[in-house]
């Protein structure tokens, strides 16, 4: 995002809103630090930020690499070409009911790194791809994070991107049910070293007399699921007993 300086008044009404806390006053306009600036659009929308002047508008060039994955991972408004839907993500595993990728005695992980109010950069979300990696985890092919490691078997960020900040992004896998323990074992010791948040989504299948298998296993180590947990009643596409 660019500042227009003839329209600003800089009268700051933009500061709060940026989630990156890109944006200062400097000589009595609004200035945007280009290094941290997350490409989101907030500061863009009217009807986010009561510009009175409407000086915001977008660079040039946007939509170009390796600077517009900031674009389509921190914009919701934006459509990503790998998954043809808007925003971070994809159909993700939390709505396995409709996409069915998640089996029995499977999981789907999703870590959702980055919130609004706080952005990450690719070297956080590398901690956590080549951890994963060493164990053996496969990543969601759909997913457009996986599409940004120029090694899935390592799970290392295509160098390109390694400079790049967003608001988000989803690392999302599917994995043998008896692989959980070592999962999350590794996910804990990862958020250790890490400088953002991140919510940790866990999807299980029930079984056909209704115990959900996921639930014990959690407890086993140690980990208290929320007991709002999201429950679909799988009315999306019909349900796969195995993985061919």
């Amino acid at each position: 995002m660019l500042v227009n300086q003839e329209k600003c008044i800089g009268c700051g009404i933009c500061i709060p809103y940026c989630p990156a806390q890109a944006i200062s006053i400097t000589g009595r306009k609004a200035a945007i630090d280009q290094a941290e600036c997350l490409e989101c659009g907030n500061c863009l929308r009217r009807d986010v930020v009561p510009c009175p002047t409407g000086a915001f508008y977008e660079k040039e060039g946007i939509y170009e690499e390796p600077r517009g994955i900031r674009r389509f991972f921190s914009d919701p408004t934006t459509t990503h070409a790998v998954t043809q839907v808007p925003g971070r993500g994809t159909e993700e595993v939390k709505t396995n009911d409709v996409t069915g990728r998640v089996c029995r005695g499977e999981i789907g992980v999703a870590v959702e790194m980055g919130r609004p109010c706080m952005g990450t950069d690719m070297a956080e979300f590398e901690k956590m791809t080549m951890a994963l990696a060493k164990i053996g985890v496969v990543f969601e092919e759909a997913n457009p994070l996986t599409q940004l490691l120029a090694d899935k078997s390592t799970g290392v960020i295509d160098p390109k991107y390694k400079n790049e900040k967003l608001v988000s992004a989803i690392i999302e896998f599917t994995a043998p049910i008896d692989q959980m323990p070592l999962i999350m074992a590794t996910v804990t010791e990862v958020a250790k070293s890490l400088n953002t948040v991140f919510s940790l989504d866990l999807i299980g299948c029930f079984e056909e007399d209704g115990s959900l298998p996921v639930l014990p296993m959690l407890e086993a180590i140690g980990l208290k699921p929320r007991v709002n947990s999201k429950v679909n009643l799988g009315m999306g596409r019909p349900y796969r007993i195995i993985r061919q």
